[in-house]
């Protein structure tokens, strides 16, 4: 074990507890040293250190005697954390988003190429397996369509609904697309808090391409789902779901390919091949070959892989610079409105 990386966690509250008990799994196996957990709150940081067999720390002095460290406390605490740590020589997971501004993170991004350090961002979408099957399957996005909605929750109410849940989607729609956005058209509702809990944007892209976001934070159910249109030779459409990670994929049948009869249709249900005719052409559902993982444990792995090797992350600093600026003119616009 002392060959191995030692891990902290800041912060165990909803999702920091799961990075304690997936950095424990990773313990167990020999990968890393979690030499334990530090809250502010010190009976919910010592029973979450009983609950996953590590040590509940006294001090942010204790947990920076790591070599990494996931920052998974409220945003407003996320820069003069991970500037210390930074400074301290410190690989940092910052959960998201990581900053409430473009001038702290840049000076993050900064910082942590000064210090050579790895500075990974929890956009955890990036490791769901959907969107590793979308990056596949989708070569020419025409038009992409979100929703992300959620009840009201009992975290996160530093931020808006556009930093809390859209961002997951603008940095999805960034990385997808790859290509300047050229227009932002947003708007969105006060509801329960101080800030937006509903929001729309629609992103038009230098390319042509269209995304149009829903994020709420004010729902009765949750959502998590994304419907891509592609172009170019072989038209079709992808409508994905982050939660379940399952979906189906719409294409034009190839010639010899036959309708299915109504009987069939009401056999096969949800899960077969199913062809309908629209006009003269026939378009063929199918369900999308997605393998099940959690993300957050795909997500802790492919950071610790970047620390050993001193690997780029696949969710880096700048990438998620440029999804905060892109929230942050979304949430300027509704800003705008509400005046």
């Amino acid at each position: 074990m002392a060959s191995s990386i030692k891990v902290a966690v800041l912060g165990v509250g909803s999702l920091g507890q799961n990075h304690a008990r997936i950095y424990k799994e990773l313990h167990q196996k020999g990968e890393i040293e979690l030499i334990g957990v530090f809250d502010t709150n010190q009976e919910q940081s010592k029973a979450i250190a009983s609950r996953h067999g590590t040590i509940s720390l006294n001090s942010l002095e204790e947990a920076s005697t790591a070599d990494a460290l996931s920052i998974v406390t409220p945003t407003i605490t996320h820069y003069s954390l991970a500037k210390s740590l930074l400074e301290q020589g410190k690989h940092l997971l910052i959960e998201k988003p990581m900053t409430d501004n473009v001038e702290e993170a840049a000076e993050l991004v900064k910082q942590a190429k000064l210090q050579d350090c790895i500075l990974q961002v929890g956009h955890i979408e990036r490791f769901n397996p959907v969107f590793n099957f979308l990056q596949k399957a989708v070569q020419a996005p025409r038009f992409i369509e979100s929703h992300r909605l959620s009840p009201y929750p009992a975290r996160s109410m530093d931020i808006g609904v556009v930093l809390d849940l859209m961002i997951h989607d603008l940095d999805i729609v960034l990385t997808f697309v790859s290509s300047q956005v050229e227009h932002v058209h947003a708007t969105g509702v006060r509801v329960l808090s101080s800030s937006e809990d509903i929001a729309n944007a629609r992103l038009q892209f230098s390319n042509g391409c269209v995304a149009n976001l829903t994020a709420s934070r004010v729902s009765p159910e949750q959502m998590r789902k994304i419907r891509v249109f592609s172009g170019g030779e072989k038209p079709s459409y992808i409508s994905l779901d982050y939660r379940e990670q399952k979906g189906f994929h719409y294409r034009l049948a190839k010639e010899g390919e036959k309708e299915s009869s109504f009987l069939k249709k009401l056999l096969v249900a949800n899960n077969d091949t199913i062809v309908s005719q629209f006009g003269n052409k026939k378009v063929l559902r199918e369900p999308v070959p997605i393998e099940h993982k959690e993300a957050l444990k795909v997500e802790l792995e492919s950071f610790v892989n970047c620390v050993k090797k001193k690997q780029e992350p696949i969710v880096s600093g700048e990438s998620a610079r440029q999804a905060i600026e892109l929230a942050l003119e979304i949430t300027r616009q509704i800003e705008q409105q509400t005046q």
